[in-house]
């Protein structure tokens, strides 16, 4: 009895230690990824900011104004915002699509058409055949030309093909004797199941989509259609400012341009978390 006390009070000091340990080190790691964000905000807002300073010693919006207030980026930013929710759409049709497909055991040349999939993973044909094969399609100057790439990725199918095997099988038997087609059990029974997997690739997605910049340089000619990073780029390459009363510096404005694009992602993913830890948790045992 005796030696069962000791051991039982030898383990709770022992999860004691662990979870002290385990909080100090993911307290390290989050001070690691924070502290870079917030010098960046800081070096935003201070126009005196020299080395590392994590406190602005001045405050000035001069920065923000200067990149919210030119017209020239009014219509960049709109179509950064259609080719992401464009992306993020379509992305999740077609992931989800292929990813059901490929999981029917029943299909003729299913190892077959997975293995043509996993392929495109591992090997591609390069700029310059990509290059032409977008040209000879007709979609240079094209929009799609952004988001049907950006929609649709090897590791995002493959990760919600693991998702859709985690659904108990029960599930979809039960809706094959109430008479449900296979598109109606993917409709009512597999894609309300799979709210975390497509929280998390669609995050993927919209995120990989915004921050997309080479496809622009490379198959757009048209000004008129380069999205927001772009054009942020040539504001500053550019030197815009001057020849203006602003007093911004160089710096203090690419941090603002850091915020401003990174900004929108830091709002939305809060929201869609808890998702997102559930949907690449469950992808990542299953694959």
């Amino acid at each position: 009895m005796i030696k069962e006390k000791m051991s039982l009070e030898k383990g709770r000091r022992g999860r004691t230690v662990f979870i002290i340990c385990n909080t100090l080190f993911l307290s390290l790691l989050m001070l690691i990824m924070v502290i870079p964000l917030w010098k960046v905000i800081v070096d935003s807002l201070d126009p005196t900011s020299v080395g590392v300073r994590l406190w602005p010693k001045q405050i000035s919006l001069y920065a923000y104004q200067t990149i919210l207030t030119k017209k020239t980026l009014y219509q960049p930013f709109l179509v950064s915002v259609y080719t992401t929710l464009a992306a993020t759409v379509l992305g999740l049709l077609l992931t989800t699509l292929a990813a059901y497909v490929i999981l029917q055991k029943e299909m003729p040349g299913r190892h077959l058409l997975v293995a043509y999939i996993l392929f495109t993973m591992l090997f591609n044909g390069g700029m310059i055949p990509t290059y032409l094969n977008i040209k000879n399609l007709g979609l240079m100057n094209n929009l799609m030309v952004v988001i049907i790439p950006a929609g649709l990725s090897t590791y995002n199918i493959v990760l919600m093909r693991s998702f859709f095997e985690s659904i108990p099988s029960t599930l979809y038997e039960a809706a094959e004797l109430d008479g449900c087609t296979p598109l109606g059990i993917f409709w009512r029974v597999v894609l309300p199941l799979s709210k975390p997997a497509l929280a998390s690739i669609g995050l993927f997605i919209a995120v990989g989509t915004w921050n997309t910049y080479m496809p622009f340089i490379l198959y757009m000619q048209d000004n008129t259609k380069m999205n927001f990073q772009v054009k942020v780029r040539e504001l500053i390459l550019q030197d815009v400012l001057s020849g203006t009363a602003i007093s911004a510096s160089e710096d203090m404005l690419k941090s603002a341009v850091v915020v401003v694009v990174v900004f929108p992602f830091l709002v939305i993913y809060p929201f869609v978390q808890k998702y997102f830890t559930k949907g690449v948790t469950v992808g990542a045992v299953k694959g």
